[in-house]
């Protein structure tokens, strides 16, 4: 689609490039120093925001990105009370996002979510933020700070707005960033145990299962829980987590590993009380704790686009 600018627009900055231009040209009494004006930079200062925005529009289309959140910078500060400035702002939001530039995108977006609560591009916003910081989840191996703020963004896109066309992606979203997280506590967990630091081991296997009931790791977990415990001696615990384990999972290699490694000892999988944490744990991984997830009423392609007009 193309955007032109208004007539009535066009009308009006080439009249004030005129003025601009006579104004110059009747200073002749003025210092060099003044006479040192950059016309077009004056002329773009007092551009009237809808043709602002046309030209936002038009280095969007024409994927001049840069550009484009110049253009929605500067009705910002040039009409900060008008509604092309709303518009601007979570357009400045998107093109900086498109551009990679994501500190800037989160930055535009919050500072939208604060100035218009609840408007009709709320939703948009917030899912710009989740994006960005999806964007830059990096491998398992390092800090996950990007990954939780992710997930947080994402899961505000589904608790605040739950009838917005963002919500499907926004779970989906969600499940890889938690399943990014789980991996990252398997990784340490492995790191504590591989060294016979079982109780540090536990600790992170069991943050896992508690935090993280349906990622992928959740089986491997409860597999290294069970050689954990068994490891100190725990026989009562490493036989609850292997029980755990088959009773969810039980045509896993994970269960298949574990029980052998009972059978080893003579032992076998066995449930524990009631109101034992590996019981609690049983019901978080069949979902028993977690209430309903609301649906969404669209879905959403992979590529952002910028909002419906």
């Amino acid at each position: 689609m193309g955007y032109k600018m208004p007539l009535s627009g066009r009308r009006q900055a080439v009249s004030m490039a005129l003025a601009f231009a006579s104004t110059l040209a009747l200073s002749g009494c003025m210092s060099s120093k003044d006479t040192d004006i950059d016309a077009l930079a004056l002329a773009s200062q007092t551009e009237p925001a809808d043709v602002l925005y046309n030209q936002g529009l038009a280095n969007l289309e024409g994927g001049r990105l840069g550009e484009a959140a110049k253009k929605f910078e500067a009705i910002d500060k040039q009409h900060p009370y008008s509604e092309y400035a709303r518009k601007a702002l979570v357009m400045r939001a998107f093109a900086s996002y498109r551009s990679g530039d994501y500190d800037e995108a989160v930055s535009s977006a919050r500072r939208y979510l604060g100035t218009y609560p609840g408007s009709e591009d709320s939703a948009y916003a917030q899912y710009i933020i989740g994006l960005s910081y999806f964007r830059q989840i990096p491998d398992v191996t390092r800090d996950q700070t990007d990954t939780a703020r992710a997930v947080q963004a994402m899961q505000e896109v589904i608790d605040r707005y739950p009838t917005s066309e963002y919500v499907e992606d926004a779970r989906t979203k969600v499940r890889v960033g938690k399943d990014q997280l789980a991996g990252k506590e398997m990784q340490v967990g492995r790191y504590y145990l591989e060294r016979r630091e079982y109780i540090a081991a536990i600790n992170r296997f069991k943050n896992v299962v508690d935090t993280f009931p349906q990622t992928t790791h959740v089986e491997e977990a409860l597999a290294r829980l069970t050689e954990a415990y068994y490891a100190m001696g725990l026989t009562q615990e490493a036989q609850a987590a292997a029980s755990v384990l088959g009773q969810n999972f039980p045509e896993s290699q994970w269960y298949k590993d574990s029980y052998a490694l009972l059978q080893s000892n003579g032992l076998q999988p066995r449930s524990a009380g009631a109101t034992s944490w590996f019981t609690s744990a049983a019901r978080r991984i069949t979902g028993a704790n977690e209430p309903p997830a609301a649906s969404g009423t669209a879905q959403v392609s992979g590529e952002l686009q910028p909002p419906r007009a």
